[in-house]
């Protein structure tokens, strides 16, 4: 699109969150949009002193005194709900004032704010505002109203967001951007996330969501900028072209009953697991087989176990074979000084390993030693998101002689940065935690660059590619199998580090990213091992690292 596209909000109040000022501020100070009209619903509400508010709704009283003090208790930084006045950010953006006819749940805008309306010749319309918006207002702008649902419309619809998700302990809380339709809850997906559940606080778990969705529409703003209407809504019918249908309940506020209900089963997992870590503590090993052929080995029964000493852990192994044995890279992290430091070790064709022996090690934690050759030199990218950079190492020595290259990225918190070179390119897929707040499990966003030894890498235009905790941050290399391209990634969903997905990259160019799980790990086949994050294998070695459980009394 060659101009910026126009967007009007429909508001019934100046006063907004956080979350939503931080959004419009984005979209204001962007080069892709501008928000050129404020619909401002004029109507008078209602208004209800203390008591009478208390007395509308004593049957959800505990759940009303429940959300206070997680207030009080729970302070999350910044505080997506924190009030601000959005005429500061606006002020010189025109405001029309409209009087909807009001008819139960829903909201109709009279025609002559209609015809007002289209002289502003709106792109796109944003819901911040509001009840159920029906009639000619949905098809005004020219590709419709864009509304959030925070709550996965798929397992979540009713509200409040955030909240069911922690009492009933699903293990991710999902968010949705749609088009609005005449149909109530069917409007069409232009984007879906989901975060790691909060499951000791409410408080903590809304905050993260709508934190969250501050970028979605943004996102979704450029996206349409730089693709064009059609590329970008033909992405989109594509995203929607399967049916779906819910078959859950309407979730509405706890009442009293409900509450009690579902605080007296949380809280005794939560004594149960509180108890059970008095005893137990877990630690990251290595474990690995050894086929006759090369390929991978799939039966995690019957892998051998690495177990480190009582001071530190070992994951995140990356391989290279050379001279017929098996050079290891593991991230070696020390419980005494809290920070991890890069290591190799040797594993032989039957198995036998050395110790771990220290490469690199800086004033900051380093981890995920991604390791590959280019032009017969042995590079290596270790996870330095504490330093906000992704820092490029080559090897002089092999093994143990590595000299910096050059900072990839700078000013950026991005975790287990991984390549692959596809058709010419460099590939790079990172997570990234873009702001204070964030969780860096949940998106994975894609680079790309003729050149290895660039410090510019060109974002792609559907940033972030993957934007669900259960499948977003990278768990080791790409790898081929029957002529399929595969990305591991971590399954976050039950707490990092719980398990891994495979997924079968379906489409990888400049404009486009389509991946689809085919399999997902789990840590089921040993009850002292709970968890696992990286898997790799080279020529006949697969090897993972695995979160075991051992008694305290034994370290």
């Amino acid at each position: 699109m060659n101009n910026k596209i126009r967007v009007g909000i429909l508001i019934d109040s100046y006063i907004k969150p956080w979350w939503t000022f931080k959004m419009l501020e984005l979209i204001h100070n962007s080069n892709y949009a501008e928000i050129v009209l404020i619909i401002k619903d004029q109507s008078e509400f209602p208004k209800y002193n203390i008591v009478k508010k208390l007395l509308n709704n004593r049957d959800k009283i505990l759940f009303i005194i429940f959300m206070k003090l997680e207030s009080l208790l729970f302070k999350p930084k910044p505080n997506a709900f924190a009030l601000m006045d959005i005429r500061r950010l606006l002020q010189d953006v025109q405001v029309l004032k409209v009087q909807p006819i009001k008819r139960k749940y829903s909201d109709f805008i009279v025609n002559s704010d209609i015809e007002n309306i289209k002289e502003y010749n709106l792109d796109i319309l944003v819901r911040l505002g509001f009840r159920i918006l029906r009639g000619e207002i949905l098809k005004i702008a020219n590709y419709g109203i864009w509304s959030y649902h925070h709550g996965d419309y798929q397992t979540n619809r009713g509200g409040p967001a955030g909240v069911w998700e922690v009492l009933e302990e699903w293990p991710l809380t999902g968010s949705t951007l749609q088009i609005l339709t005449e149909e109530l809850d069917s409007g069409v997906i232009l984007y879906r996330s989901f975060s790691t559940t909060d499951n000791i606080s409410v408080n903590r778990n809304r905050n993260q969501c709508y934190l969250k969705t501050l970028y979605f529409l943004p996102r979704k703003l450029e996206e349409l900028y730089m693709l064009g209407a059609d590329s970008f809504f033909d992405k989109v019918k594509h995203d929607n072209k399967h049916p779906f249908f819910y078959s859950r309940k309407l979730n509405t506020s706890l009442t009293n009953y409900e509450f009690i209900k579902l605080i007296i089963k949380k809280y005794t997992k939560y004594i149960v697991r509180k108890s059970w870590s008095v005893l137990n503590c877990e630690q990251w090993i290595l474990m690995f087989a050894i086929n006759k052929q090369p390929g991978l080995s799939n039966s995690f029964w019957k892998f051998n176990k690495m177990i480190p000493p009582k001071e530190c852990f070992w994951a995140d192994p990356h391989v290279i074979y050379k001279d017929n044995k098996y050079y290891v890279f593991i991230e070696e992290f020390m419980y005494k000084t809290k920070k991890g430091h890069i290591s190799y070790l040797v594993i032989d064709n039957n198995g036998k390993h050395t110790s771990p022996q220290k490469i690199l090690e800086k004033s900051y934690h380093l981890s995920h030693p991604y390791v590959f050759f280019h032009e017969d030199d042995l590079y290596m990218i270790p996870d330095t998101s504490m330093n906000k950079t992704v820092e490029l190492y080559r090897c002089v020595k092999f093994p143990d002689k590595w000299e910096f290259v050059n900072n990839i990225m700078e000013n950026v918190y991005a975790v287990d940065t991984t390549l692959f070179k596809k058709d010419g390119k460099w590939w790079l897929f990172t997570n990234i935690k873009e702001s204070e707040g964030y969780s860096n499990w949940d998106e994975l966003f894609l680079f790309y660059s003729s050149e290895l030894l660039s410090n510019s890498w060109k974002a792609h235009p559907a940033n972030p590619i993957v934007s669900d905790a259960s499948s977003a941050r990278p768990a080791g290399n790409f790898f081929l199998f029957n002529d399929n391209l595969y990305r591991p990634s971590q399954n976050c969903s039950k707490g990092y580090g719980y398990g891994i997905k495979i997924n079968q990259i379906i489409k990888l160019n400049e404009y486009d990213y389509q991946e689809l799980c085919i399999n997902s790990i789990e840590p089921k086949w040993d009850k002292k091992i709970t968890g696992l994050h990286t898997l790799n294998f080279y020529n006949n070695l697969t090897i993972i690292d695995a979160k075991m459980k051992r008694w305290k009394q034994l370290w």
